[in-house]
């Protein structure tokens, strides 16, 4: 167990986390400079790659790992090794992260690893993956604010890890915590300590004290996967970005929704939440799923699809071509082309007209997974429409902010459908209130104008003096309404300090 007395020592809380990490199956070993380090790597990239490897061939291997940034090292941990062996004639592909059975990778821990050059650098707990340091644990005692580890992780970028081998320039995931409060957040010197996360339950409960947070996320095969499969390299910026807990959970229950059955489904996350990166991780996963045909992305409107296409190839250089017109869209569903975006007209347009049918059967049958953005917009009904009745082996999913209820759902010519009608249960939800209680948008600012205000014990929603009336028909009179309005118009300026803060909502009576 972990010491809970508020003045436990950093010493302590290292001691206690390394002996939890060898209780989660992580073998300790003991390595305190770079030699150590670079010794240990060769033997587990032996054991990981089930071969040996002469000096010269790891100096050889190792020459490959120096080279490139912290993105570019990314880049190389994700990829296979062409290394010439000593005979000089034969070559193998060799690997240093299993990105696929991500399990089965080796995991070790170690602490206090020293990296000098200007400056002496002892690292506190850093986790190796097949010998690498793909994870590194900065701690500070209770009382200490965790934002100082931050920092002290700022100044090794700076000063250390890109030293001699630069081995932890291969650092994914750092992790700060004082014992109470931990953090998690890519390997990305652009970032503040704003963009630090905690990790979460899917319940989106913040877990917070250490010893849950290493039970959870650095539970090895946990680990291994977020670090193989939830880390997005950014290519317009170069930089790592990792998910966030309920992007996180929210992408694993649509891939296991499309696995494991037929059905549909929808994800409820809020306005300025990451829908975008959530859905493009899915979209990469879903896409290189061997059952899957193609993966297509719906928007309804022209300047969203080219705004869609430009952050998806943000995430993964040239992973969509736009379709211009639905020309291109046919041929796209006709090619090799997996990953698609396209507006719900242009999609419309392909299934609808004879001249795209000839090319459009073919692809009945085939399995292909619509991912819906904004799905609560009311066109979805007639999309989903043809959608189901046009393709048999298809599962629909959607995204949506607002999600539609019965009880706001607008009347057309299909009825009143709901959101749950259209595309089944809610796979995961993270609605406003998780948002704010996470500071990832900003809190509302509450004003009550008016002669009656909210009230507790009162037998209508919003507290009046006349019980017994028609609450609905009062909060939605034109009257006020109107009332409403020019107080927003009037006062905006000055209640959100000339737009300063935008964010203001309004309660009136």
């Amino acid at each position: 167990m972990y010491t809970q007395k508020s003045a436990q020592s950093e010493q302590s809380l290292e001691n206690q986390l390394i002996t939890q990490l060898q209780s989660l199956k992580y073998e300790r070993v003991h390595i305190h400079d770079e030699g150590a380090l670079l010794a240990n790597l060769k033997k587990q990239l032996e054991k990981i790659n089930k071969t040996t490897f002469s000096e010269v061939e790891f100096k050889r291997i190792t020459n490959r790992l120096q080279k490139g940034t912290v993105f570019e090292k990314a880049k190389i941990l994700r990829d296979r090794f062409n290394l010439k062996r000593d005979d000089g004639t034969s070559k193998d592909w060799i690997y240093f992260l299993d990105t696929e059975d991500w399990c089965q990778n080796i995991f070790q821990v170690t602490n206090q690893v020293m990296i000098e050059r200007s400056y002496k650098n002892r690292y506190d707990v850093s986790i190796l993956i097949n010998g690498l340091p793909l994870v590194h644990i900065e701690l500070k005692k209770r009382g200490i604010e965790i934002k100082k580890a931050f920092n002290q992780i700022n100044r090794y970028q700076r000063h250390s890890f890109g030293f001699n081998s630069a081995l932890f320039n291969y650092i994914q995931i750092f992790i700060i915590s004082n014992g109470v409060n931990t953090k998690y957040y890519a390997n990305n010197k652009q970032q503040s300590f704003k963009q630090t996360f905690f990790w979460a339950d899917k319940d989106n409960n913040n877990i917070n004290d250490l010893k849950t947070f290493t039970d959870s996320f650095l539970e090895p095969c946990h680990i291994s996967k977020m670090i193989c499969k939830y880390i997005v390299l950014a290519e317009t910026k170069k930089i790592l970005m990792v998910l966030r807990p309920y992007q996180y959970f929210a992408t694993e229950a649509i891939v296991s929704r499309i696995v494991e059955s037929n059905k549909n489904g929808y994800i409820w996350h809020t306005t300025g939440s990451g829908k975008t990166l959530t859905s493009f991780k899915s979209a990469q996963i879903l896409m290189g799923l061997e059952q899957i045909h193609k993966v297509v992305f719906v928007v309804d409107r022209k300047d969203l699809d080219d705004q869609t296409i430009r952050e998806f190839n943000n995430f993964s250089a040239d992973s969509i071509d736009g379709t211009d017109n639905t020309n291109a869209l046919v041929k796209q569903f006709s090619n090799d082309t997996k990953l698609i975006v396209t507006t719900i007209q242009k999609l419309n347009n392909a299934i609808s007209r004879k001249r795209y049918l000839g090319t459009m059967q073919a692809k009945r049958d085939k399995k292909i997974v619509f991912i819906f953005d904004e799905c609560h917009r009311s066109q979805f009904g007639d999309t989903h429409r043809h959608i189901t009745n046009f393709f048999t082996n298809n599962q629909l999913i959607g995204f949506t902010g607002t999600p539609i209820f019965a009880e706001n759902a607008i009347s057309n010519k299909m009825g009143k459908r709901t959101t749950k009608e259209l595309f089944g249960d809610c796979l995961h939800k993270y609605v406003i209130i998780d948002a704010i209680k996470d500071e990832n948008v900003l809190r509302f600012s509450i004003e009550y104008v008016g002669r009656y205000t909210e009230r507790k014990n009162s037998k209508n929603y919003i507290d009046i003096e006349v019980e017994n009336i028609d609450t609905k028909e009062l909060l939605e009179s034109d009257k006020r309404l109107d009332a409403i309005s020019n107080y927003i118009i009037a006062n905006h300026n000055r209640k959100t300090r000339a737009r300063v803060h935008s964010h203001v909502c309004r309660e009136f009576g």
